[in-house]
This record gives structure tokens, sequence and C-alpha cells, in this order.
């Protein structure tokens, strides 16, 4: 599924000239989809390595934890020097430097936006700048058509502040993250202004190479829409995205459909594990309910998680909770303790998984690990990206954007539909819509079909969008063709209450057997339930809605968190004055995405008699859930 997996082992001439440059040089590379960018990225460091460049000298930049894993996974299996080189996303880059500064672990507790902006005032200032930056000889810059708002400012005042080469990769065509600025106005000349900005800036200096030759499409069908990369690189105005989103969809209408899955023949040959497959919906929205059709009819797939939702597996709170009040964790100990898991990955999987617990806590000698500060990195989410990233196995369904960077033997995309008219929305959103599509049917290497989804599992039906954004929130709601509908709501992660282990507060059970039943019985993919707490009632001051438990077969595996309970409060609003009077008495619909590691107080651990580490188990649901008022459901 790895970007251009299908690039010769040896490097084409366009590659060797931009990986054999040297290091002070200023390159800007120009490379489409599938041209083998990550490869000659690889290449690249590794010449550079060659070249006496390593440590401290050479920094590599990327968008995605997925992304900066993948890098350095590839220089590992290189061997040599290329192996230390540091590969950082931009969040964790500005973290680094922010506690390099201020020596300060508040900035954890901070957004990526504030480290990001943060970070840039750090640099812009000489005397506060961090010293490890006058070390740099030479960045590398990956995605830079996503390069925008605060990250962008970040990136052009180090390159303003330092005299250093740099190698700077990206697309236009693929820039599809314009939607992260905010503000309209200032979102409309986002596109394209760093690519301007480093023409005018290094006039002179800079020097461009394009990469053109696909190594990924091995059949027609699958490039089908490479014939419109540059009217989508180059598209501007609403017209022209709106006429190349248009040729695109026209192009996908006359794709193959995949087939009624309700047919087991089309439904096995959807399952077909020799090959990687992905459905690509335009939007989350559409995600959630392509994925309950899906776990409907008994298929079995996984929904791509967004860039900052990451999970730490169950196992790393499995091992602990074996090890007593251990304060350090040997190799051994740790293989034992691992021995005894349920569900746990296979037995090859043990020494990878100590060594990844090795990178996020070890101590001085860097042979065991230190329990108190694995559950410290847990807590802020500083851990290796190999540890906490999603699996690749399996079908999965995702949003066009988050596949950007991704490949598969197949695609099936999920017709968006024309362009939504917004009030605020801009030129440049309309670009972006189109480039979405485009990165959408550029994934595959052999195969691209339509999908087309029954009725019910679409956001429209009979012209009305009856799951939409809610407003204020990263949520999707079902709302009905009345004003006052309100039919169900989308999970997150973090919507499980995380602070205390299930059966201290809202709820009496014993959290030592919730634990255990989240270890032996609960499963992705299994069905979960909300139901209302009639205990714990909504507060209208704090714009709080009702507590909810999350059942799992009759069994409490949880409590709604109140991220989930002020976001609920507001989707039943319906004005800001308004105060509801009625709440769902069950939520249905929603499943289980994975069981996870959480971290929250020692003290709650020990009054749960879970230990004194503060590490245990919470579900992660997923899904568009359901209403039912008072034992019925409420149907549009």
């Amino acid at each position: 599924m790895t970007a251009s997996a299908a690039v010769a082992d040896e490097p084409t001439d366009g590659q060797r000239r931009i990986i054999e440059e040297h290091a002070g040089r200023k390159v800007l590379v120009t490379a489409g989809a599938g041209t083998g960018k990550t490869f000659t990225l690889v290449r690249r460091i590794e010449h550079l390595s060659w070249e006496g460049l390593a440590g401290g000298d050479l920094l590599v930049l990327t968008f995605s934890r997925a992304a900066s894993a993948e890098l350095r996974e590839r220089l590992r299996s290189l061997g040599g020097r290329s192996q230390h080189v540091r590969v950082s996303t931009f969040d964790a880059w500005a973290l680094a430097l922010l506690r390099e500064t201020s020596n300060d672990d508040a900035w954890h507790a901070s957004s990526f936006d504030e480290r990001i902006r943060a970070a840039a005032r750090l640099i812009e200032d000489e005397t506060t700048a961090p010293e490890s930056l006058d070390e740099i000889r030479h960045v590398i810059i990956d995605e830079v058509q996503d390069l925008v708002g605060d990250r962008r400012r970040l990136v052009t005042t180090f390159l303003e502040a330092y005299e250093c080469g740099f190698t700077i990769v990206g697309d236009p065509a693929q820039a599809i993250y314009g939607f992260q600025v905010k503000d309209p106005e200032e979102r409309a000349h986002e596109t394209g202004r760093f690519f301007s900005w480093l023409r005018t800036r290094f006039e002179g200096e800079l020097i461009e190479f394009t990469l053109a030759e696909n190594f990924r499409v091995a059949s027609d069908e699958a490039g089908c829409a490479l014939p419109y990369e540059a009217a989508v690189r180059s598209c501007v105005t609403s017209s022209e995205a709106d006429t190349v989103h248009e040729h695109l969809r026209t192009e996908l209408a006359t794709r193959l459909e995949f087939g009624d899955l309700e047919v087991p023949y089309v439904r096995a040959h959807l399952c077909d594990s020799s090959m990687t497959t992905a459905v690509l919906c335009p939007t989350n929205g559409d995600a959630l309910l392509i994925s309950r059709w899906l776990a409907d009819l008994g298929i079995g797939h996984r929904v791509r998680r967004g860039a900052g939702e990451h999970a730490v597996p169950s196992w790393v709170a499995g091992v602990v909770s074996q090890l007593s009040d251990a304060v350090s964790v040997s190799e051994d100990r740790f293989l034992k303790a691992w021995e005894a898991l349920q569900h746990a990955p296979g037995p090859d999987r043990s020494r990878s998984a100590w060594r990844l617990l090795l990178r996020a806590a070890c101590d001085r000698s860097g042979r065991v690990v230190e329990v108190g500060r694995l559950h410290e990195a847990v807590a802020r989410g500083n851990l290796p990206d190999s540890l906490v990233a999603q699996e690749d196995d399996g079908l999965l369904v995702s949003t066009f954007h988050r596949v950007k960077g991704l490949e598969f033997d197949r695609v099936l995309v999920v017709d968006p539909g024309p362009p939504d008219d917004g009030r605020e929305q801009v030129a440049a959103d309309r670009c972006d819509v189109a480039r979405a599509l485009y990165v959408a049917m550029t994934r595959g290497r052999h195969e691209l079909y339509r999908l087309q989804p029954p009725d019910a599992y679409l956001t429209r039906s009979r012209g009305f969008r009856l799951v939409r954004k809610v407003k204020g929130t990263d949520r999707w709601g079902r709302y009905g063709y009345k004003r006052s509908h309100r039919l169900g709501l989308s999970v997150l992660a973090g919507d499980v209450h995380r602070d205390h282990p299930v059966g201290l507060e809202h709820v009496i059970c014993d959290p030592g057997q919730v634990q255990k039943y989240l270890a032996c019985r609960v499963l992705p993919g299994d069905e979960v339930v909300w139901t209302r707490l009639d205990e714990v009632v909504e507060t209208h001051e704090s714009r709080t809605a009702p507590g909810y438990a999350l059942l799992h077969d009759e069994q409490v595996v949880g409590v709604a968190s109140e991220a989930f309970r002020r976001d609920l409060y507001r989707f039943m609003q319906q004005g800001k004055s308004h105060q509801p009077a009625h709440w769902p008495r069950n939520i249905t619909g929603t499943r289980i995405d994975l069981v996870e590691t959480v971290a929250g107080e020692d003290a709650a651990a020990v009054r749960a008699g879970l230990g004194a580490r503060g590490l245990w188990l919470a579900p992660r649901p997923i899904g568009i859930g359901r209403f039912h008022y008072d034992g019925r459901i409420e149907d549009a």
C-alpha cells in the first residue's frame, strides 16, 4: 500500500540528477502522482549522508506520522549513516524546538497550531532561536503543496533566517489541505503561495526539476485521471475547478461499477486478501456511512483514521497490568507478560514490540523500560510512530484526503457529486475539491471501479443533505426534513472518559472485571450501544448533555466524556438560547474501532485496584449513531 512501491531499484536519469545534487544547492522538485517521489527522497538522503551529512546536519520534515515512519523504515533498510537521519513531522519538530529552549513540558498540552506559531516566533528572534538550528546544513521537506497557514510561515521563517541547502518536493495537483486555513479570504491566497515565495526569494539560486514518469499505474483504467493532471494543477478559478471536476466525474462514470455487494461472489471478490483494496469517499461522513453498510453486510474492514487520531495498542496496558507495581521492566519480564496476553499479535511481533517500548520509555542504560516514563509518554502522545500507527492490512475505507501518499492494487471510488455551494466558499475551495477527486482516482495500480451505495447509506436523499457536518464541531450529524429533527451523531476518539477507569464515576461496577472483559471479550467491529444515565442530568449553564454509558452485550465498558456531552448538547440545540429538553434514550449503530491503552490519574488506578501506574484499557467506538427516543427510533 506504500507509495511508489513499484519503482525499480535503480533510479532513472531524471531521479539521479536530483539525488546527486550537491548538499549546498537549493532544489525544488515537482513530482506528480506515482512518479517515485519517496524513492527519490530516500536515495537523496542516502547520497547526502555519503557526502558527510549526518546527525544534526540533515533535517527531514514530513506532514504525517505515517509518512515519517515510512521514510525512517526505508532508511533503516538501507543501513549505513542514513538510518540515523532525523525524520520528523512539522508538529513534532516544533515541539522539539520549544522543549529545547524552554524545557517546559507544558507545551504538550498545547494544540498543534499553538506550538507551530510559538516555534516560528522562536526562530524569528535570533536571541531565542535554538542552537541546534545552527547545525543544519540541508533540509528536506516533503508534500510542500500542503504547506499553508502557520506551517507555511514556520518554514519560510526558518529558510529566511538560516543559510542552508534544501530539497523541497511537492505537486500542486495534489494540494488539498487549504481548508486548514479557517479564514476564507486568507484561504483564497494560499494555493501555490509557497511555490511562488520560493521562486521569488531564491531567484537565481533555485534549481527546479520535474518527475513525470509514472511508476504506479499498471493499466489504462487505473491511469484514466492522469491526462487531467495539467488542468488540475493549473486551475485557480471556480469555473476552471468545476470544469475539471466534472471531467473527472465523467471519467469515473465510464469506469465499471464494482457490482452488487449483496451477491456473495462480489462480496468475496471485494475481500480478496491477495490484493490491497480501498473504498474512497469524499468526506468522513460518507466514509462512516459506507463503513456502516459494509458492517451490515458482514464485510470486515477498517476506517482510516485522521492524522491526529493515534491509538496506543491494548497490549501495552495488558503487559503493564501483569507486572504488578514494577518500576522498571526487563526484556525477559516483558516477553513472559506478552505470552500471557489475550488477543496479542503473533509471537513474532514480541521482539519488535519490546524495541518500540524501549524507544518510548527506556532508562539511561537503554536496556529496561521505566513504567513511569511509559505512563508519561502515553499521556502526552509522545510515542514512536510505529507504535501508534494504524494497521495496514485488510479492506480500507477512507476519505480522499486521508489516502494521499498511499497506493493500492484496487480502488473503488464513491462519486462525490457536484461541488456544494457554501456561503463562505472561495475559488480555492472548489479547486481543492477537484484536486481531492484527482488524488482519489490516482491511488490505484491495477483496477479502478465506481461504487454506488444504496440510498440508505448516502449523505444525500431527494436533494437534501441529511448527514452533514455539525457546525462548530468535528462531528457528523443525522438530520431530518424538519428543522427540529435530530436523528444521530458521529462519535470521535476521546468520547469515552479516560481520566478514570469505568466503575469509579457515574456507574457502579467492578473496574477490574471491566478491564478483563475489555481484554478478552471486546473485539473490533463489535456493536455497542450508548444508553442514557438518568442520574447524570444535563447542565444548561455549562451546556452539557446528560451522561451516557457505553454497553457491549449489556456490559458497561465506558462512560461518555465531557467532550461528547458538550457536542451532543450543541447538536440538540435549535438556537443559541434554546435549552434542549428531550434527549435520546439510546444511541445505536456504533461499533468498536479498537480497544486502546489510555493514561489517567495514578490515584484513580490505585482506587480501582489496577496498580499504581495509571494505564488501563478503554474502548474506542466509531460510526454515526442513531437516536432512539423513549424506545423508538426517530426516522426522517
